[in-house]
């Protein structure tokens, strides 16, 4: 099949930043692209052949939509994998397929998956409703502290909360959950596995994430991660396990922690283009976006390495500005040495909301680390 400025169609289920970053690449290859969003405000609009506005929750407005494309994929995984499901039959090819997505879409699937594949994981409990947690408590099933995770819906954060005392469980929606034991761990760390249609397999290199404390978002991604070298090989070789599992085509993130004792849980998966790899961009041969197009058409697979050491930093909107938002010193960061900022294209910042974000590169990984810190106390996202 011709690809490349022919009727070929590529659809996009998804209008976000990352949507936005996999058209850099469409567009450099003259890939026609369309895009199924529900906001007329997506990032997207500007820069697809197309846009269509729906909910991508909905059966009808995500079949109708797929019905127009020859590939299907997303950049969000809240999509109706019914409609997914039904495409695929009909021969349309959809890539991480409905399979794959119905699985991670769901925390519960997840884990139970991760342990039905001896695939190392925390200890975990599932619940219906968050409301049996306390009788759970109360009869020795369970114990302070834990993490708390919404089986679904969950996002940059929200869906995710440690529980210390029953206290913090009155907050709490009322839905199906699970329950993780809180992992005293050194590093979280991340890889990307990209994978196409003739299982041509790639990896990149362990990056480490460090985290705000309140917001549960990631502030940092450091590429190379700074771990030993045999923790690093036992974190690939994990991501591996993890890909081979799931036997997706395209990009799976794989987030994990590497515990006191060097051990590697795997956390959760994305299997899509993934805030730890957005380094990628600037540091390495072959971005993940321009990997993730490559897999899904089963294109042969870039090249992964690094060229330069990198670090991303995410750009969110700053606590108590809501509103028409203003990037307040970017001219200051961008006099800084190897430093790039990419701005997602959201007119309205709010507190925490992802609103862009920085990479840095430099031969040198902790002069770029000290850079990235600048960076984060320079720039401020707030609004008019």
């Amino acid at each position: 099949m011709n690809l490349f400025s022919s009727t070929f169609k590529l659809g996009i289920l998804g209008g976000g930043q990352l949507g936005k970053m996999l058209l850099y690449d469409t567009r450099k290859f003259d890939v026609y692209t369309t895009v199924l969003d529900a906001s007329n405000e997506a990032p997207c609009k500007i820069a697809c052949n197309e846009f269509q506005l729906g909910d991508l929750m909905d059966y009808d407005a995500v079949y109708n939509f797929g019905k127009q494309v020859d590939v299907l994929t997303f950049e969000i995984e809240n999509v109706n994998t019914d409609a997914l499901e039904t495409l695929e039959k009909e021969g349309v090819k959809v890539y991480p397929s409905s399979k794959t997505l119905r699985t991670i879409q769901n925390k519960a699937k997840q884990k139970l998956f991760y342990r039905d594949h001896e695939i190392p994981t925390a200890d975990f409990s599932r619940f219906a409703y968050a409301s049996e947690i306390i009788d759970a408590i109360h009869n020795g099933g369970l114990e302070f502290p834990f993490v708390w995770k919404s089986a679904q819906f969950g996002y940059d954060g929200n869906g995710v909360k440690i529980i210390r005392t029953e206290a913090d469980l009155k907050e709490l929606p009322n839905v199906e959950c699970i329950t993780e034991v809180l992992v005293p761990f050194k590093n979280e760390l991340a890889v990307i596995v990209a994978r196409n249609f003739n299982g041509e397999i790639a990896t990149y290199p362990v990056v480490e994430m460090e985290f705000h404390p309140e917001a549960n978002q990631v502030e940092y991604v450091i590429c190379p991660a700074r771990i030993d070298k045999k923790v690093a090989k036992k974190a690939i070789e994990t991501a591996l396990k993890v890909s081979e599992a799931f036997n997706h085509v395209g990009i799976l993130a794989v987030e994990m922690f590497q515990t006191k004792d060097n051990h590697i849980l795997v956390n959760e998966v994305a299997p899509r283009p993934h805030n730890s790899g957005h380094h990628t961009i600037e540091s390495s041969y072959t971005s993940q976006f321009e990997q993730h197009i490559r897999a899904i058409l089963n294109l042969p697979l870039g090249k992964t390495d690094s060229k330069v050491g990198g670090i991303m930093v995410n750009l969110v909107g700053a606590e108590g500005h809501t509103g028409n938002v203003v990037y307040q010193n970017i001219e200051a960061i961008m006099k800084m040495p190897g430093v790039t900022p990419h701005i997602y294209g959201k007119k309205q910042t709010r507190p925490f909301r992802k609103m862009g974000h920085v990479t840095i590169v430099n031969e040198d990984l902790n002069e770029a680390r000290k850079i990235a810190e600048e960076v984060k106390n320079t720039i401020k996202v707030i609004s008019k």
